[in-house]
């Protein structure tokens, strides 16, 4: 079973992120974990953030970046992610007026190649991020993200698989980690509560197969595991120290 750092999607501490920046990193960091994945800087220089996280003995697995920023200010992104040391930058979802139709989601890989072949050059990594969304039937009963991602360039665009967001969107996660083998740096860790009507989980507390997951890690070309919960029904930071702790009795963390 691979053991990979552990790192946390800040998303998942928005509120607290916006009250106190260094402050939330600081208890991130005494919790455990490692790494972060960023998204957004809070205003900070990247010279300030990158002496923050190196304080606080925090790296950076990656930062969240909009498509409107990938494809309208790339050079900006660039020189703040080497700065910070960071090499991974994800598209984490796409507008819905774009993502119509199977041409839609070639024109955005077509977008999604542009930008990576720029990252690329810069010794950076673009990945994809997934939702749910992506899991609608189009053209001749495929999904939307498979013709995503068939259209990507697997060199140029790698992928964050959100393990939840698959699940729901009714495939299971161990599946595609395997079917797209290599391709998945980044996997975002997440836990689903039984029921009708699911939502998120501590990682540990909920119905996912996460010992299936973790199999599938090595195959998928995994480097980072990443803890989300997009909505905590604890206070968030409760809520990630119960998903790292309980990594650590699972032998992950």
């Amino acid at each position: 079973m691979p053991r990979l750092p552990i790192a946390l999607q800040m998303y998942t501490l928005r509120d607290a992120v916006a009250e106190d920046f260094p402050g939330t990193l600081a208890r991130v960091a005494d919790i455990g974990y490692t790494h972060v994945e960023l998204a957004g800087y809070g205003g900070f220089t990247a010279r300030d953030l990158k002496q923050g996280l190196t304080n606080l003995g925090l790296k950076v697995a990656g930062s969240h970046v909009g498509l409107n920023v990938l494809e309208g200010d790339l050079s900006r992104v660039i020189d703040y992610n080497r700065e910070i040391g960071n090499r991974y930058i994800v598209c984490p979802s796409l507008p819905a007026e774009r993502r119509q139709n199977a041409d839609g989601y070639r024109q955005i890989a077509d977008a999604l190649n542009r930008a990576g072949a720029t990252l690329k050059e810069a010794g950076l990594q673009l990945a994809y991020h997934n939702h749910a969304f992506e899991f609608e039937r189009m053209e001749g009963g495929a999904y939307a993200y498979d013709i995503l991602l068939g259209a990507a360039d697997p060199d140029l665009v790698k992928i964050e698989l959100d393990t939840y967001w698959v699940k729901k969107g009714g495939e299971e996660p161990a599946e595609y980690m395997r079917k797209y083998a290599g391709r998945i740096p980044l996997i975002h860790l997440k836990d689903m509560t039984p029921g009708d009507n699911p939502t998120f989980a501590e990682v540990g507390e909920g119905t996912m197969d996460l010992a299936a997951i973790f199999e599938a890690t090595e195959a998928a070309g995994g480097e980072y595991y990443i803890v989300e919960q997009d909505v905590c029904q604890r206070p968030p930071l409760e809520s990630v120290r119960i998903s790292y702790e309980n990594l650590q009795k699972m032998g992950i963390a």
